[in-house]
């Protein structure tokens, strides 16, 4: 008999908003980036926190009210 494996999701309610993350993911990027040994790691950092910082515009413009195009 062949029996069914239910897979149950793992949910759980971001204490933060979006905005809120990514702006941290973005300082902790740049502060990796200040303590990084090679040259490589450095810029591979600071890519990953302009990375963020751009998806912070990105959230602004989808959450503002009249969906202005971003700055």
């Amino acid at each position: 008999m062949v029996e069914k494996i239910r897979r149950t999701r793992n949910r759980f309610k971001q204490t933060l908003p979006l905005k809120s993350r990514l702006e941290q993911a973005a300082r902790a990027s740049r502060e990796a980036a200040r303590q990084a040994q090679f040259m490589g790691e450095r810029e591979a950092q600071l890519r990953a926190a302009r990375h963020y910082e751009e998806t912070v515009h990105l959230v602004e413009w989808l959450e503002s009210p009249g969906l202005l195009p971003p700055l």
